[in-house]
């Protein structure tokens, strides 16, 4: 067993021309498994409580001098949520303001498809992670910009998707029909 520990400090924080603090987050997703273990186009993401309270949101932390924003935001969804996957392209970039201490932030959202669900994480104590779909966690969500970047994400998905079909309108069908004359 790994021992796995979330940084602490600010003493790699990084902070933009402004001195806004830069924090990077990502937004886990999955697709539903069906009870036959086939992928459904049920989309779900992982909402995480706060440290200090029950209200919910994404994975996010300070994005540190040591590290890209993908790997900070990797980093977070390990250390508060517990969820490894593939880090796909940033949702965005939005400005706002920390409630709590009344300071700006500037704030990176990225997708992160969940390829792997830990058992033990080094947040576990601190934090409730939990599965919901799409209009479920954009209700519970405390942050206004975390809810954008979930509307960014499922408009991207929703396109490739179409793409997708487009593309490839008989995938099905011809699969079918090579494995029925075999």
């Amino acid at each position: 067993m790994v021992c796995m520990v979330s940084r602490t400090g600010r003493h790699l924080q990084r902070y933009d021309n402004l001195g806004r603090r830069q924090v990077v987050g990502c937004i886990p997703y999955r697709y539903k498994s069906s009870s036959d273990g086939t992928m459904t186009d049920d989309l779900e993401v992982l909402v995480i409580s706060s440290q200090k309270c029950q209200k919910m949101m994404f994975p996010k932390g300070g994005w540190e001098l040591d590290e890209s924003r993908e790997e900070a935001a990797l980093r977070e969804s390990l250390e508060e949520a517990g969820v490894r996957g593939n880090v796909e392209c940033e949702l965005g970039k939005w400005d706002f303001m920390s409630k709590s201490h009344g300071t700006f932030y500037e704030g990176y959202m990225f997708p992160l498809l969940v390829k792997e669900e830990l058992d033990f994480w080094p947040e576990q104590n601190l934090r409730q992670r939990t599965w919901m779909n799409v209009k479920e966690a954009r209700d519970v969500c405390q942050h206004w910009w975390m809810k954008e970047a979930l509307d960014i994400l499922v408009e991207r998905l929703n396109s490739l998707k179409q793409q997708n079909e487009q593309n490839y309108p008989n995938i099905c069908s011809d699969l079918v029909a090579k494995i029925s004359s075999l």
